[in-house]
């Protein structure tokens, strides 16, 4: 029970990463709130209750400040208080950045980066009222090296490990950690639009050694351990990093 009385906002928690690290905070003691656009994650929160664990499901666009606000006040009425932020929401949409129209890169950059920017603004005063806690922002392999035909992308997992690294200063005197996790290539949905820049998943998966070392996929529940540790005070010492789980990918 590594997040016993630990309360927990997880974006993105309707599917994917975010599912797969609701339902193992749950498992470790967390109360948690699961938020997406989408109602599935109405069907993960239940899952959990049914397995013992406790959470609700709030649906937001964490890209909107009072879809935000109200999904921190959601959180705080219903269990008291928040320690813990996992920012997983994302979207990745391929084009140069001659290919690329402008609203596409408006919207990854209010998906990707914006919505961290409003779950820190809203989320860090409960922090501090509650004497601390633990972000975990979800950046990529993309954060630290870039790759053909993804602009927006790679520029908005870039940036949200600087942006982690910066939050990290201003609040590490408030016993506020902040860390960036950097996947590699995972078995999730976000990953379909690199299927087709590479002539589809069959074609992919024959050559998957080649993109990523360890010879396969990463599962969602290998990245939901990665952010447990970061979440629970096992990384107190730990802020500031990122923690670079993507199957050797940045080795190369």
């Amino acid at each position: 029970m590594r997040l016993a009385d630990k309360i927990a906002i997880v974006t993105g928690a309707a599917q994917g990463i975010g599912a797969a690290t609701a339902r193992r905070f749950a498992q470790e003691g967390a109360r948690v709130v699961l938020t997406d656009v989408l109602e599935s994650g109405a069907g993960v929160a239940q899952e959990i209750r049914d397995g013992g664990g406790q959470a609700e499901f709030f649906r937001a666009d964490i890209s909107k400040a009072a879809d935000v606000q109200a999904l921190v006040a959601f959180t705080v009425e219903r269990f008291g208080a928040l320690n813990i932020i996992c920012n997983v929401a994302g979207i990745n949409i391929p084009g140069s950045v001659v290919d690329l129209e402008e609203e596409i890169w408006d919207r990854t950059f209010a998906v990707n980066v914006k919505s961290m920017f409003l779950t820190a603004k809203y989320g860090i005063p409960e922090m501090q009222k509650s004497g601390g806690g633990s972000i975990i922002n979800t950046g990529s392999a993309n954060s630290l090296v870039a790759e053909p035909l993804l602009s927006a992308y790679v520029a908005s997992k870039g940036g949200i490990l600087m942006l982690t690294k910066q939050m990290a200063l201003d609040f590490a005197k408030d016993n506020i950690r902040v860390n960036c996790v950097c996947p590699g290539w995972v078995d999730t949905t976000i990953n379909d639009a690199h299927h087709d820049l590479f002539g589809g998943r069959a074609v992919l998966e024959t050559m998957i050694a080649d993109v990523q070392p360890i010879g396969r996929v990463i599962r969602p529940e290998e990245i939901a351990d990665v952010n447990l540790f970061l979440a629970s005070d096992e990384s107190s010492s730990m802020t500031g990093s990122a923690i670079v789980c993507d199957g050797g990918i940045t080795a190369k």
